[in-house]
């Protein structure tokens, strides 16, 4: 046997041979699952799973959740939310339909409903795409706006909708209640689609919207149009639980 055969045989590299050393009883692996690798999550963790997305049934709306980068101005300000509902209204198509929004500082809610798979993915991914490019315009920077992909919740029976409108049109007065820096100086939250919600039990008329293009289209499926409504009305005192 050969000088580096033995060696190898008993555990030694040819060059801890030589000098005399052991060399470590580990095999040299390659690929399969090591702890820190792989790409690494915005901020100090991920906030939402990179794994496949789950067949949503295209006849239920969805709830979409997208947060900002920290150190980025809020969104809460007239300039940028003229920036928002103008990306809101070019990205609403007859397929894909963008039927209520929340707007905060650092992060957005939206309620939407698409025809088809494609229609939802392709629409999402537009809508968020023309928020970022206004936003980046606005700040004269470059970049990512996002700080992970978006969530998104299937709402699936009339009591899950009535919930997500309480809490999306809620969303910024809950906010405000727990004192977490959002200012809402009335029952209707003019930084959501709430002025143009039909469903609320109380009259009241938004002073200011004569010039303003609708951001928000009509629901199409059954539980934003009628189904929730099994449930009753909204208050516009009602805060999310």
């Amino acid at each position: 046997m050969r000088a580096k055969e033995r060696a190898r045989a008993a555990g030694l590299s040819p060059a801890s041979a030589r000098r005399g050393q052991p060399a470590l009883p580990f095999r040299v692996r390659h690929g399969g699952f090591r702890p820190g690798a792989g790409r690494k999550p915005d901020g100090e963790r991920a906030g939402v799973s990179h794994a496949a997305r789950d067949e949503f049934d295209v006849r239920v709306p969805l709830h979409v959740t997208v947060k900002l980068r920290p150190g980025l101005p809020p969104l809460r300000r007239a300039a940028e939310y003229a920036v928002l509902r103008a990306a809101f209204v070019a990205a609403s198509k007859p397929a894909f339909r963008l039927v209520h929004y929340v707007v905060l500082d650092d992060h957005l809610h939206l309620l939407v409903e698409a025809d088809d798979r494609a229609a939802r993915t392709l629409g999402i991914q537009g809508l968020l795409i023309r928020v970022a490019r206004g936003l980046n315009r606005r700040w004269r920077r470059s970049g990512p706006v996002y700080a992970d992909r978006y969530h998104a919740r299937a709402l699936a029976t009339p009591s899950e909708v009535r919930n997500a409108l309480r809490y999306v049109l809620g969303n910024a007065r809950k906010h405000a209640a727990e004192g977490r820096q959002v200012a809402v100086p009335q029952a209707i939250d003019v930084f959501s689609s709430a002025p143009w919600f039909d469903g609320f039990r109380e009259a009241f008329k938004v002073r200011g919207l004569e010039g303003v293009e609708r951001p928000v289209v009509p629901p199409r499926t059954w539980l934003l149009r009628t189904g929730w409504r099994r449930h009753g009305l909204l208050s516009v005192h009602e805060l999310p639980g």
